[in-house]
Formats: C-alpha cells, sequence, structure tokens
C-alpha cells in the first residue's frame, strides 16, 4: 500500500457529508453501465482511448425539495466501483460522488449532475498520465423507467486532477449507458 492510500480515504471521508449518516440516508437504486470515452479533454490534443464498466449504487440524503406536482429536487450520494481501460492496460476506479437530482418523487425519472472524488488504483496508462491515484469527478446523467423497477439511462463522467499533479496531465471524458433497478 503507498503511502498516498491512507491520506486519501480520509480525504474522501472527510468531504461526504456527515447526512449521509443520518435516518434519511436510504439505498435507492442499483446498477451496471458501461461506455467510452468520448472527444478529447478539454486542452488535451492526445490521450488514449479507454473504457469503463461499473457497478453502482446511489442513496438519499436528507434534502430535498417537491412541490404538489410531484416534481422537484433531491440530494444523492452515488458511489461507484469499476474499472478503467487503457492502452492495454486495466485499472480499478471507485468513486463517491453527491448529486442534486431533479424529477418526480419515488420515481427513476431522474435528471442528476454532481461533483467528488475519484481513487484509481493505477493512473498511467500507456502514454496517458492522470497524475495521481486521486481525481476529481464531475458528472451528469438522466435515467428513464422502462418496465416496473427496472430503468435505463445515459451518463457522462469526467475524471481528472484539475492540474493538482501538474500541468502535464491528462483527464477522461466517458460515456455510459446504465441498466438501473430502483428499489422505490
Amino acid at each position: 500500500m503507498r503511502p498516498q492510500w491512507p491520506i486519501l480515504c480520509l480525504v474522501l471521508l472527510l468531504v461526504t457529508p456527515a447526512s449521509t449518516l443520518a435516518d434519511d440516508f436510504r439505498l435507492l437504486n442499483v446498477g451496471v453501465r458501461g461506455g467510452v470515452d468520448g472527444l478529447p479533454v478539454l486542452g488535451a490534443n492526445e490521450q488514449e482511448h479507454f473504457q469503463q464498466y461499473d457497478l453502482f449504487a446511489t442513496a438519499s440524503l436528507p434534502c430535498s425539495k417537491y412541490w404538489e406536482s410531484g416534481w422537484g429536487f433531491s440530494s444523492r450520494l452515488m458511489g461507484t466501483a469499476g474499472v478503467l481501460i487503457g492502452a492495454g492496460d486495466a485499472g480499478f476506479v471507485g468513486t463517491i460522488v453527491p448529486v442534486l437530482a431533479f424529477g418526480p418523487k419515488d420515481s427513476i425519472l431522474a435528471l442528476d449532475v454532481g461533483g467528488g472524488g475519484a481513487l484509481m488504483s493505477r493512473y498511467k496508462f500507456g502514454e496517458q498520465n492522470f497524475g495521481g491515484v486521486f481525481q476529481f469527478v464531475f458528472t451528469f446523467g438522466l435515467r428513464v423507467p422502462v418496465y416496473r423497477g427496472f430503468g435505463i439511462g445515459y451518463r457522462m463522467t469526467h475524471m481528472s486532477d484539475a492540474t493538482i499533479y501538474g500541468e502535464q496531465t491528462k483527464g477522461a471524458d466517458i460515456h455510459m449507458m446504465e441498466l438501473t433497478y430502483n428499489f422505490r
């Protein structure tokens, strides 16, 4: 284990809202997703091509506002565990991302956006260097119901170090399709 791992785990725990331990914390949905990179990341001329496959879970957080129509906003916490593949290399990537979701109450239909952190088991893939094991994550997605508790979705995730490891590093934008099971 590298000395960075305990520090990075502590950072992720500190940025996770304390409200995640409250009574309102409940599992909303789980699923699988996979996808590939899109156009090059802003400022990056050349980069490796990536594939990413994840298992994910989303839980509710206590902050929400719904109107009489049943539509509104809610805070959620999304966690993932998966694999990032690029340049013939593969590595674990796990994320914790608080998101703000808009949609009908108690429905799988949701448009969400959020930002958080990721830990990677490797950060060099061929010629591309992410810079280090900790990365920042920005994501947005849309989920729609298909049949009973099942839904499908699209998610775009940007992962980079925001130059904390230097100017020479590059990130990745991954476009993924999701299959979701909702517990509501």
